[in-house]
């Protein structure tokens, strides 16, 4: 019985535990059911806003629309870069099946190069499955028609249709406008540093040099965009919302592309540059740098072997020689060193010099710094040095001047600086100071290193820009304007009529100097032109009209004392280069011109004849005009 008992009670006890836990077990269960449809309620009602814009972000996406680029112009109205429909063979990845199997079939039928399909596959591993990625651009009437008769054998392949730019000049103004090609990665990091990225969003190509790349902002325009529904895979189902983009600006240049055409035909198959500017407000009326290259080449894609042939070219055909291009002035700086050194008292109207054909820093043992001409110029004053170049004066002016002071005066002509052209391939090239030199070469400024400078040899190097612009100042005694080939603006939808003019950037004048002092530098360029001993008079002789200019040979290598060489059988590219800058007409200047051409031998003899033709060809061009 007592065990009958024991049992009863154990069983008992089992009982109320196992109610115990089915009780704390029904708690927990109602608990969690309460939890839950809190939960439920906070999501539904108090959440519920927040959801419904996480869900619309899901299914609205914003599309951005690519603007049309604007057009660029010449001062007359013509077409310098356009935009031409062009039609490309698109894929969309997500329609293929078998993408090796259609690229191989494509073959087939069309000539796709291995680059091609190389930056294919790059493209579609970071683009979207259901966009489309260009295979072959730039399709021919003849290529579209072979494909649309086969278009039924490849699902996910088409053709579409885009603008491209085009240049219809070619190589005659790649230096200039310079060209747009495909957005890169360094474009990217740009974009984003500058926080524009946004409206690149649809974009493919971008301005890569000159013209395009300066004004990338104006040309580009303001993308637009529409609001697409879109499905579980992004895949768009319908439009919700469309924004049209603003196309961009078109601009207008200074240039005058039947005088740019005229000089590119002067300076063809010649290494070398030419510029012309209107003294009046220094707009760029022609710029050539020869040899050059097509940029169409490269907004359509350029091709490995081609790019590498161009960079390999000992002519150098991609640099811009007119602004990046580096010499020693040489003598075209003779006038503008004369200002200088007439307003610092350097020397008077009246100081006359004996010219032995040598000169020597006094006091010294030095070996003598030798003139052009061996046996000297006889009795010489400022205007006679300019006509006749004579380097001796000048060595004399650079001696009792000081580096200090000679350089200060050639900076405020512009060298030594950027002169501000609206490109960004330009260089400073070098105004050498004490400064200078100790920090390049770590050793200090020595007396002999100022009397080459005083010749424009030496230390120093310009660009032909930099000549150009100081003899802009010249001629302009002492104004100093930013040499532009931005002539104005047209908002998109007027006619060219309808121009916003642009704005010139000009620079502190130089100020102070006597109006003699800058006559006196002009009368002495107008001697090298038409004086009886003028070093350019034969390539100048009967003109209609007077000019005035400056010639300068500038030693490619330097030569031991006493030692002469035969220019006839030196090696070609260790010739001197030719400079000539001038201007014309005499009286009221119309066109300021400045030309090098590389291992061509004595400036006035060579340089000077080019001035000629360019004086001729730019004045006769606007007399047309006129009539």
């Amino acid at each position: 019985m007592r065990r009958k008992r024991s049992q009863i009670r154990d069983h008992q006890a089992e009982a109320r535990l196992f109610k115990s836990r089915a009780v704390v077990a029904f708690v927990f269960i109602i608990s969690m059911m309460l939890v839950l449809v809190a939960n439920l309620y906070n999501i539904q009602v108090n959440q519920y806003q927040d959801y419904k814009t996480r869900s619309n972000d899901n299914r609205i996406k914003v599309v951005p629309i690519a603007p049309n680029r604007g057009l660029i112009y010449d001062r007359n109205g013509i077409l310098l870069a356009e935009n031409r429909p062009v039609f490309n063979l698109e894929i969309t990845p997500e329609k293929v099946k078998n993408m090796d199997e259609t690229i191989a079939g494509l073959r087939k039928f069309l000539d796709i190069p291995e680059d091609r399909i190389e930056a294919f596959d790059r493209d579609r591993k970071r683009t979207r499955r259901f966009k489309s990625i260009p295979l072959l651009t730039q399709l021919t009437e003849e290529q579209v028609a072979v494909f649309s008769v086969n278009q039924h054998k490849f699902p996910g392949v088409e053709i579409t249709a885009s603008l491209k730019r085009y240049y219809p000049f070619g190589d005659v103004l790649t230096h200039v406008i310079g060209y747009v090609s495909r957005i890169n990665d360094r474009d990217m990091r740009r974009l984003v540093r500058e926080e524009r990225e946004a409206n690149y969003q649809a974009t493919r190509d971008i301005g890569k040099l000159g013209i395009e790349r300066y004004y990338e902002e104006i040309l580009h325009g303001t993308a637009g965009y529409q609001e697409v529904e879109v499905n579980s895979r992004g895949r768009v189902l319908r439009t919700l919302k469309f924004v049209p983009p603003i196309p961009g600006k078109d601009i207008v240049l200074n240039l005058d592309i039947k005088l740019q055409l005229k000089v590119h035909k002067l300076l063809a198959g010649r290494r070398g540059s030419a510029i012309v500017l209107d003294p009046n407000d220094n707009g760029v009326l022609a710029m050539v740098s020869s040899p050059s290259y097509d940029p169409n080449a490269f907004v359509n894609g350029i091709s490995s072997k081609a790019y590498k042939a161009l960079l390999e070219d000992k002519n150098r055909p991609l640099v811009n020689r007119a602004t990046l291009g580096i010499y020693p002035p040489a003598s075209t700086v003779k006038p503008f060193i004369a200002v200088g050194a007439l307003q610092e008292g350097v020397i008077t109207p009246q100081t006359t010099r004996n010219d032995p054909g040598y000169w020597r820093i006094p006091n010294s043992k030095t070996r003598p710094f030798r003139d052009w001409l061996r046996w000297g110029h006889g009795k010489v004053d400022i205007l006679k040095a300019i006509e006749e170049s004579v380097d001796t004066f000048f060595y004399q002016i650079a001696y009792d001047m000081g580096i200090d002071r000679l350089s200060k005066w050639m900076m405020m002509f512009g060298f030594g600086d950027y002169t501000g052209i609206d490109i960004y391939e330009e260089s400073k090239a070098n105004m050498p100071t004490r400064e200078w030199k100790m920090a390049r070469h770590r050793t200090p400024w020595y007396q002999g290193d100022t009397i080459p400078v005083g010749i424009g040899q030496g230390y120093w190097t310009a660009t032909p820009m930099q000549i150009a612009k100081a003899t802009s100042v010249l001629v302009n005694h002492g104004e100093v304007l930013s040499p532009h080939l931005l002539r104005a603006t047209i908002d998109n939808g007027d006619s060219f009529e309808h121009q916003t003019m642009a704005e010139v950037d000009s620079r502190p004048p130089i100020t102070g100097v006597k109006e003699s002092y800058w006559d006196i530098a002009l009368e002495g360029m107008r001697l090298v032109n038409h004086g009886p001993k003028g070093t350019a008079r034969r390539a100048f002789k009967n003109m209609p009209y007077q000019s005035g200019g400056k010639s300068g040979t500038a030693q490619v290598f330097s030569l031991a004392q006493d030692q002469e060489y035969n220019a006839e059988e030196l090696e070609e590219h260790l010739k001197d280069h030719a400079l000539f800058t001038g201007f014309a007409p005499f009286k009221k200047p119309e066109v300021v011109v400045t030309v090098v051409l590389e291992n061509a031998g004595g400036g006035s003899s060579n340089g000077a004849p080019v001035v000629r033709q360019l004086f001729d060809l730019a004045l006769r061009d606007e007399k047309s005009e006129e009539e």
